[in-house]
């Protein structure tokens, strides 16, 4: 499938996970993409193997707490290709501790990274979408919609995420641009990889996390995902929460 050609595709979190993934589905589709991590090493390896592989693909080490740098970054990403029509908001943190150990500054950080910069890009980039009938997609997650212990400040980061992406999509539905939310279960990534529940965490609480597979879906089923919501074959698809968890929730 090409469902990208002459497209561009704004990717946050380019360097693993969800994001790589991401950025190898949409530019395999044919979008030009521009890929912003903060990373640097790793940007530029994943970036240079892609571009090897045929790949039209730009960079941009990126911090997406820096407002200033994430709208420069998209007025960029618009000069460099003429255009913008897929905004993935996919960078993200956890923070995995109990809530009586939770800083406000911890708090602060996790409701920056991945709440506030989904705002900051996506208000810099709707000039854009609204030029070209674009789309955002924003990676949200299971825990947006089903408390997760020791995470108090991720599920509401997530829970912003999902929200923010209902209240766009019902203000611009009319006027051409759509917005969705993917809402992973466990994924394996680096991130997911990582972490790690806090000393004296009651493990029973995590039981009910897998009630239908023990199993993690990889970073790829998500980007395919990804890649439906941000094309043409989801036209009439807005406002919606897409969950990928494995039946995590639904019982």
């Amino acid at each position: 499938m090409q469902r990208f050609t002459d497209r561009v595709a704004f990717v946050t979190g380019a360097a693993s996970g969800i994001g790589l993934a991401t950025v190898r589905r949409l530019s395999e589709e044919g979008a030009r993409i521009y890929a912003c991590d903060i990373n640097a090493q790793a940007l530029e390896r994943e970036a240079a193997a892609l571009a090897a592989g045929g790949a039209t693909i730009a960079t941009r080490v990126l911090d997406v707490t820096d407002d200033e740098g994430c709208a420069a970054a998209i007025a960029d990403c618009a000069a460099r290709f003429g255009q913008l029509d897929i905004l993935c908001n996919v960078a993200g943190m956890v923070c995995t501790t109990h809530f009586a150990e939770l800083t406000p500054e911890r708090w602060r950080r996790v409701m920056d990274v991945n709440a506030n910069a989904v705002f900051v890009l996506s208000l810099a980039a709707i000039p854009h979408l609204l030029e070209s009938g674009g789309n955002i997609v924003n990676i949200a997650s299971t825990a947006a919609i089903a408390g997760l212990p020791y995470n108090a400040a991720y599920c509401a980061s997530k829970a912003a995420v999902l929200q923010l992406s209902k209240a766009m999509a019902a203000e611009y539905a009319a006027r051409g641009v759509r917005v969705n939310a993917v809402c992973p279960g466990g994924v394996n990534t680096p991130l997911v990889q990582d972490a790690q529940a806090p000393e004296g965490a009651d493990m029973a609480l995590f039981q009910r996390m897998f009630p239908l597979t023990p199993a993690m879906a990889e970073p790829e089923e998500i980007a395919t995902a990804v890649a439906y919501l941000a094309s043409g074959d989801a036209r009439f698809v807005t406002g919606t929460a897409l969950v990928i968890d494995g039946g995590q929730t639904a019982i």
